[in-house]
């Protein structure tokens, strides 16, 4: 699940086999517990057998989308309302990179979204150009198949404020000092809900996960597949999780990474509190690593120490921001990757440990905004834009001020490294203008074939709750845990238990007779300095933002 420190801002078959898994419609019992109910069934039913029948013109990807041959790109079109199939539509984005294996070894299609809400899913096919060794046995049976998602990128993308003013910094410091502090957050929050009425309101009724579950059910039939392989990570486990629920009979293989806990009383205020919990406590393990690799970082020798240095940087870039630009919330948007991931721990100590040692150009450059790319900023702003209106938009999100007040004050009190931030950006959902939903019922037993969830047990953005609530829910679905590790994304991170479990899953469909736990990945070491590790830890902060 996406989150960044934002606020304080600125604010293979035959057509009649085809035809026939197309235009299956969601199980009655789905039907009736997905907001809107049965015209959305119909509706989607419908322009899943139109995409079936028109198929997708592949050509060469556009030279700006940095997508190079063999990697080919398309467009599909779904309705803006699935009530109304035969309304106004949008263009997906999808690219694709044919199967490395033989025809017989090909099983069709593997879709895969990468989280947010807001995240691109059209560099998976690189996986492939780039000889990634974790996805060379699967790439043999699959086509690997991105797509942007309705409102972002390249998909009718939804802006809420100007891109250059969205990355300016310094912002305000996301710890309020005053009530005054928490008043001029409140406007900015309530600026920026209206930002997105104004510049894409007509999009935001319809910015919901069901909608984005339907939309893959649409690139399924366009693609030529009878039923769906899917990958998700992070938020992508919520999209899993909902199609699993609307579309049970249409799913051949789907695994779930990084779960988003479904229960509808999570979805997505308490979801968004649970979460700062989680994110204190792996912040608390990456400074334990940093005090016991202390020989190269010069940090400090204990956690605690490691935190005293964290307050005092917090506290000196308050009182004048490093290079005019990095202040506490700059820095909260950089040092947030290193319990997001573990590939940023030693990055981001490194650049820590320059600053330390007098090189403040590593720190700047990680953490402050870059103006000249103009392009990097609209995706950064588009991604944004596309998580608040999706999580608005999904639930109904309290309006009492007095109720986002209390929870945040109580929980800043024992897990201060993320919470008044997350709650500044999530702030605009109490003031969205735009109708918000009853979240979806996820659940689905009849019809759904065996899943795959896979989970750290100290991941900090998708807590493991999340992953044990979903395997509940998903009947014959099977839990692999990664055990006393903490990173997001265990899929794409080399430890054989899970990387061999997801093979044999993906190309055979087996998976074990029980739950499994695995032994975590390697811990990371030390890393780089200088001009190298900023360049790394500036990636891994756009990582986090966006949930790759």
């Amino acid at each position: 699940m996406r989150r960044t420190a934002i606020f304080g801002v600125t604010g293979g078959v035959i057509a009649g086999a085809l035809i026939t898994g197309a235009l299956a419609a969601p199980t009655a019992g789905a039907a009736e517990r997905t907001p809107g109910g049965a015209a959305e069934a119909r509706g989607v039913a419908v322009a899943a057998a139109k995409a079936a029948m028109q198929g997708i013109d592949w050509a060469d990807c556009p030279a700006d989308w940095g997508l190079a041959k063999p990697i080919q790109c398309g467009y599909v079109t779904v309705p803006l309302d699935y009530a109304k199939p035969n309304g106004r539509t949008i263009k997906l984005a999808v690219d694709r990179i044919a199967n490395t294996g033989t025809a017989s070894e090909r099983q069709g299609s593997l879709i895969y979204n990468p989280g947010g809400p807001g995240g691109s899913g059209l560099r998976f096919p690189t996986r492939v150009t780039t000889k990634n060794p974790l996805w060379t046995k699967t790439s043999k049976a699959y086509d690997f198949v991105g797509f942007d998602p309705r409102g972002v990128g390249h998909s009718a993308a939804i802006s809420c404020v100007d891109p250059q003013e969205f990355v300016k910094a310094p912002k305000l410091d996301p710890v309020p000092d005053s009530e005054a502090d928490k008043r001029v957050q409140r406007e900015l929050a309530r600026e920026y809900a209206e930002g997105c009425a104004e510049r894409s309101g007509w999009m935001l009724p319809h910015m919901t996960t069901p909608n984005t579950a339907r939309d893959i059910d649409v690139i399924r039939a366009a693609l030529g597949d009878k039923k769906l392989n899917y990958l998700g990570v992070s938020y992508g486990t919520y999209i899993g999780g909902v199609y699993a629920t609307l579309f049970p009979t249409h799913v051949r293989r789907l695994i779930v990474d990084s779960v988003v806990n479904p229960s509808r009383e999570k979805i997505w205020y308490q979801a968004n509190l649970d979460q700062d919990v989680a994110f204190e406590t792996r912040w608390n393990d990456w400074k334990a690593w940093v005090a016991k690799n202390d020989a190269a970082y010069h940090i400090g020798d204990t956690p605690a120490k490691v935190q005293q240095q964290w307050e005092k940087l917090r506290a000196a870039a308050k009182k004048s921001p490093i290079g005019g630009v990095v202040g506490p919330a700059e820095l909260l948007g950089l040092f947030q990757s290193a319990p997001y991931y573990d590939s940023s721990w030693a990055t981001v100590a490194q650049v820590w440990s320059d600053y330390l040692a007098g090189d403040e150009k590593a720190l700047v450059e990680a953490a402050g905004p870059d103006m000249s790319d103009t392009a990097g900023n609209i995706a950064s702003e588009n991604g944004n834009a596309v998580y608040t209106a999706v999580e608005c938009a999904d639930a109904k999100w309290p309006t009492s001020w007095s109720k986002w007040d209390r929870d945040n004050t109580r929980l800043h009190r024992d897990y201060p490294f993320l919470t008044w931030s997350n709650a500044w950006m999530n702030l605009p959902c109490a003031t969205w203008g735009a109708k918000q939903r009853t979240p979806l019922e996820v659940g689905a037993a009849k019809g759904l074939p065996e899943t795959l969830i896979v989970q750290s047990t100290r991941d900090a953005a998708t807590p493991y709750e999340g992953a044990v609530e979903l395997h509940k829910r998903l009947k014959g679905s099977r839990l692999v845990t990664e055990k006393d590790a903490g990173s997001h994304g265990v899929t794409g991170l080399v430890n054989p238990c899970v990387n061999d479990r997801v093979d044999a899953y993906l190309l055979k469909g087996t998976v074990d007779a029980t739950d499994v736990t695995c032994a975590p990945h390697a811990t990371p070491v030390p890393a780089k300095s200088g001009a190298a590790a900023a360049k790394d830890a500036k990636a891994a902060k756009e990582a986090a933002v966006l949930v790759k």
